[in-house]
């Protein structure tokens, strides 16, 4: 039914999506953590958005190579739709991603347990003065309704599924491949700045179901109904925006096919993804469609 050796490869790249989902959602989440403990002036997040960003350096570095480092269903599922990802290929890399956060979340537990207790006395809280669980994923601003949220998370996966096509096409030679990584961290600190005051900026189904799922060991199956079930918000709004921003691009693409002078490009919307038992392929593996994001500030 499946070839064992692309099972073995899907198996390679979910490990990959675990491990860089891990290092980039503890390394947020734990300053989200700090940021909470320590209780700093209203709006000095900078901390924060710096660490989403240096998380997604590191998830690039160790999972690039391998799966191309999507840590990010929304981004997986975009590919998927462009036929760029096999189905079962997708599904080994949002089980990846999944789970990575979840350990991570667990990990940033661990590591601030004291703090924790310290802050709320040892009753866990999903809301009020003394609420930690908005360390694990995102929540509504005050007064700001769900709607908006899906709107902000639609926009907001939207653009980040624009600039991950526009950087992996053949045609764009106004960056190299050793300068990608810092673009993302550039893109992963600009939406920190432009888009966190709503919701945090869901544009990573993974940041905030996995951490979630955790939750509810600590804090009860209401993290799923709190704030008037914001949590489908989370998962729903980047997987549409992942699914127009592809949309636009490939649609971007057919008129510069048909009227820009792109001379010598050969594959216009390549956007590969590592195949091991491909040669002819291997040129790209460089190539790859890499996130970040996954941000939530």
């Amino acid at each position: 039914m499946f070839d064992p050796r692309e099972l073995k490869q899907y198996s390679a790249q979910c490990l990959a999506e675990l491990f860089g989902t891990f290092l980039s959602i503890l390394i947020g989440n734990l300053s989200v953590a700090q940021y909470k403990f320590t209780k700093p002036s209203p709006g000095t997040n900078l901390g924060i958005t710096l660490s989403f960003a240096t998380g997604v350096y590191v998830a690039l570095m160790v999972a690039g190579p391998i799966s191309g480092a999507h840590i990010n269903p929304a981004v997986s599922l975009g590919l998927l739709a462009l036929r760029k990802l096999k189905v079962i290929q997708c599904v080994f890399y949002i089980v990846g991603q999944i789970v990575g956060a979840f350990l991570a979340s667990a990990m940033v537990y661990l590591v601030y347990l004291s703090h924790f207790n310290r802050y709320d006395g040892g009753i866990r809280q999903l809301e009020g003065p003394n609420s930690t669980a908005d360390i694990f994923y995102t929540v509504p601003g005050e007064g700001i309704p769900n709607w908006n949220c899906l709107i902000d998370a639609i926009v907001g996966t939207t653009i980040l599924l624009i600039f991950i096509m526009a950087l992996g096409n053949d045609y764009n030679n106004l960056i190299s491949n050793a300068a990608k990584p810092f673009s993302f961290v550039l893109m992963v600190t600009t939406f920190g700045f432009s888009m966190g005051l709503n919701c945090g900026n869901p544009i990573n189904p993974a940041r905030d179901f996995g951490p979630r799922l955790f939750a509810a060991f600590i804090y009860g199956s209401r993290v799923f109904s709190v704030n008037d079930y914001y949590f489908w918000v989370a998962i729903v709004g980047p997987i549409i925006g992942a699914l127009i921003g592809v949309g636009i691009f490939e649609g971007y693409l057919v008129l510069m096919k048909k009227y820009a002078n792109l001379p010598g490009i050969i594959h216009i919307d390549a956007v590969e993804q590592p195949n091991q038992g491909k040669s002819n392929k291997r040129s790209h593996m460089n190539k790859q469609a890499s996130l970040e994001s996954t941000v939530s500030m």
